[in-house]
């Protein structure tokens, strides 16, 4: 979906690539065909946690979680917080699901999909936590208005936070890191970055776990990894 500054999901173009690697194995495809019906967003209606899992908790919503890994470690650390993960690639859904099967997660709910479908659908205000980790980072100039991190998307991440609630974003790409600051310059009536120094956004915050994309981008390409934490206004 492309970033219009309106940010209604309706008008914008797809914000993410391909949807299938590799084919599924059968223990895979069950994943898919049996376990995501069960934890699946409803198609229709409103989003809520108490829709969701029939109480009013905190709310959180991971937009592209890949292999589900963060979303897993932030819902088991938080057992009594409502989480909903969107991700358009099949199989990054299945890492999600072996995660949520093996750590028994009871807090999760996932969506196969575009993740600004489902984050439409939440009323304004309901996020305690959005995170927004490794966007595909689309670095030809060409595509910058595929990125996640354009006016459009803030826009609607910020109506959904709650004042106070907090907005995660990490990345290893160079190119994002600086078209993603420039962007939130334009933000900041809505946003205030959390950071006392360098160290806020090259040290990993509390609660906040090393996926293995983010490790292997650091380990095998070498690359540096930032983090930033901005606090709705």
């Amino acid at each position: 979906m492309s970033a219009n500054k309106s940010g209604d999901p309706t008008t914008l173009n797809r914000l993410y690539g391909r949807t299938q690697g590799r084919a599924l194995r059968q223990g895979q495809q069950e994943l898919i065909d049996q376990l995501l019906p069960q934890i699946a967003v409803p198609a229709e209606g409103p989003v809520t946690a108490e829709a969701l899992f029939g109480q009013d908790v905190p709310l959180h919503f991971e937009i592209g979680f890949g292999a589900g890994e963060h979303l897993a470690y932030r819902a088991d650390l938080l057992p009594d917080h409502a989480f909903i993960g969107a991700e358009p690639f099949v199989n990054g859904m299945v890492g999600a699901l072996g995660h949520v099967r093996d750590g028994g997660l009871t807090n999760v709910r996932l969506h196969l999909g575009d993740a600004l479908e489902v984050l439409a659908r939440i009323p304004d205000g309901a996020c305690s936590f959005i995170y927004l980790l490794h966007p595909d980072p689309w670095p030809k100039a060409r595509h910058a208005k595929r990125r996640m991190m354009n006016d459009g998307p803030l826009d609607m991440i910020a109506a959904k936070l709650k004042p106070g609630g907090e907005f995660r974003f990490g990345t290893d790409h160079d190119i994002y890191l600086r078209h993603a600051l420039m962007v939130m310059r334009r933000h900041t009536h809505q946003f205030e970055w959390l950071t006392d120094g360098p160290k806020s956004w090259q040290n990993r915050p509390g609660g906040w776990c090393e996926t293995r994309y983010e490790k292997k981008a650091r380990t095998v390409f070498g690359h540096e990894v930032w983090y930033f934490r901005y606090r709705k206004k």
